[in-house]
């Protein structure tokens, strides 16, 4: 029997808008940005199986023996825009707080090489994980009035050709990153004095990556990527203040650093194509059981000084975890391609540990783009994602390391990226 394309699209569309209007879920799992390509965020990550341009190179560079036999270059930008978080105290108003808003632009590049014998070469240029988070109500900035954490990956990837069905593929990851955290730790905490740290730090390592595409027949591809763990040392400066209402009782100044591990992830998909319309569903874990505590770690010892505070080990324990994506991708005809995408993504963060730099939860995430073929070398894209959020309480019941005993509303993401495809 021959599927109606055109149907069985809008009926998946039917059923991936339904949820809109029956739940309200929470923010994105971890600081792990997903979607970093054109395709990526019109198919909110469903992009393992399926990856028909030069995002292959960082999706699954094993897909890149798949792809026509000449150079592809996508470059794209990316407007991440992060709303405003209200935390309402169960205790008292003077807990409250409200986070600022944050807007970011990511430039991001995907370049795929013509075939060399067996092999295809490709490189990325992506933003694979980021936090950032302000407050400055008093209660809320003790703990985070600014903590923020950039990653830049180049990753150089190459793919070989097994047989006419098998590929396999990898590359080497070179992560920089960069964090930054601010305190301010006075009333109603301490109501005679002030503790202040500024504290930043930067690294840069290696990871790789490893993709294998099974192609039985043109319609249907299985893929499975892995990208390994990250170990990062954020060496820097860190300048520390107590103050005794206008007086300082002792300052520091110098080195600082903490270390933080970037999970790894492991990708499975399968992507089969009916007629104009391909279906891909995948699954992917972040093994973010890694990302056990922050220890900021100075050249001497404050555990008896006025900045105990500052140097103490703030556990996390986070979980593993999960997210289950859908992608549909529609070829109308030569000129034009419509994707959706819907991904369900489970928070890694215990309420135990939940703090005010990522007050997370679970995400439902929503997704379309749209491309203009305007001629057989050069396409125009754009591409839309919402989280949708819902709040997430805190109780005296969880214990929470950071004394959070209230409501976490409002928040999400939205995020906007254009983007051109050329081949030459």
């Amino acid at each position: 029997m021959k599927l109606d394309g055109r149907k069985v699209f809008f009926f998946v569309v039917g059923l991936l808008l339904a949820p809109i209007v029956l739940t309200q879920q929470a923010d994105a799992s971890g600081f792990r940005i997903a979607n970093q390509s054109l395709g990526a965020i019109g198919l909110s990550g469903a992009r393992t199986a399926y990856t028909p341009g030069p995002d292959a190179s960082y999706y699954n560079p094993a897909n890149m023996s798949f792809l026509p036999d000449h150079w592809l270059m996508e470059t794209s930008l990316t407007i991440l825009q992060l709303p405003t978080v209200e935390y309402t105290d169960h205790r008292s108003p003077m807990f409250n707080g409200s986070s600022d808003e944050e807007l970011f632009w990511m430039p991001l590049l995907h370049v795929t090489s013509p075939q060399y014998g067996r092999m295809r070469y490709g490189f990325s240029l992506t933003y694979p994980f980021g936090l950032a988070k302000q407050w400055d109500q008093p209660y809320p900035k003790a703990f985070a009035e600014k903590f923020s954490l950039l990653t830049v990956e180049a990753n150089p990837t190459v793919a070989c050709s097994i047989t006419d069905w098998l590929s396999i593929g990898g590359g080497v990851r070179l992560i920089y990153a960069k964090g930054e955290v601010d305190n301010e730790i006075g009333a109603p905490l301490s109501p005679m004095a002030t503790l202040s740290r500024a504290s930043d730090g930067t690294d840069t390592q290696l990871g790789y990556n490893l993709a294998v595409s099974i192609r039985p027949n043109e319609r249907w591809t299985m893929a499975a990527t892995y990208r390994s763990e990250v170990k990062l040392d954020l060496d820097g400066h860190t300048d520390m203040q107590a103050m005794a209402g206008p007086y300082s009782v002792a300052t520091y100044s110098g080195d600082g650093s903490v270390s933080l591990n970037l999970p790894a992830v492991l990708s499975l998909a399968t992507a089969l194509s009916f007629d104009r319309l391909t279906v891909e569903l995948a699954w992917d874990r972040t093994y973010w059981s890694s990302f056990r505590e922050l220890d900021f770690s100075y050249p001497m010892n404050f555990l008896n000084s006025p900045f105990a505070p500052f140097d103490a080990v703030s556990v996390k324990n986070w979980d593993d975890s999960d997210a289950y994506r859908i992608g549909l991708t529609y070829d109308w005809n030569d000129r034009w391609t419509t994707t959706l995408g819907f991904t369900y993504d489970r928070t890694p963060v215990p309420a135990h540990t939940l703090g005010y730099e990522l007050p997370d939860a679970d995400a439902m995430v929503y997704c379309a783009g749209a491309r203009y073929r305007y001629s057989p070398s050069t396409e125009f894209g754009l591409s839309y994602m919402y989280y949708r959020t819902r709040s997430r309480s805190v109780d005296a019941a969880d214990a929470n390391l950071s004394g959070i005993d209230g409501r976490f509303t409002d928040g999400g993401a939205h995020a906007l990226t254009f983007g051109v495809i050329m081949s030459f």
